[in-house]
């Protein structure tokens, strides 16, 4: 089974392009994922780059920017390329499949609000599939300036 979820924040306003061809929508990001360090005594990040397509793909570059807190589910997948220089690289990622806006960050100018598509800001947002509900769920706000970046 390959399944992930994650709750975050951007660390960079997405990054919305088209496919040659086809001209699907897909967005690219980075999560901030909160852990805590045993050994040290202290809050840490994780960088989880996150791909988005479709419709949710619109919708994420433009409700979410540097330092909104987003739900993600999904899959990993893990990927190899040629780079320019010839190199074999390789990409591990999480391929969203449900997206759940949870704050708008105060660089936006919105009020920021940890519970949900409803909140200032997010009226004319699309509803998201991710859990089903709309913000019920008990959730310990994040301060801003617990953020890394």
């Amino acid at each position: 089974m390959n399944k992930v979820f994650l709750i975050g924040r951007l660390t960079k306003d997405p990054e919305l392009r088209f496919t040659p061809g086809s001209g699907t929508a897909v967005t690219t990001l980075t999560l901030a994922v909160d852990k805590y360090n045993a050994a040290t005594k202290q809050r840490e990040a994780d960088f989880i780059p996150v791909v988005v397509w479709g419709k949710q793909a619109e919708s994420v570059a433009n409700y979410m920017n540097k330092g909104s807190q987003m739900a993600v589910g999904g899959r990993i997948q893990t990927r190899s390329y040629e780079a320019k220089d010839g190199t074999k690289r390789y990409v591990t990622e999480v391929v969203a499949n449900e997206v759940e806006f949870l704050g708008k960050s105060s660089h936006s100018g919105q009020a920021t609000d940890n519970f949900g598509v409803h909140s200032a800001g997010y009226d004319s947002a699309p509803s998201s599939s991710f859990g089903g509900g709309h913000g019920e769920e008990d959730m310990t706000p994040v301060d801003d300036g617990d953020i890394p970046f």
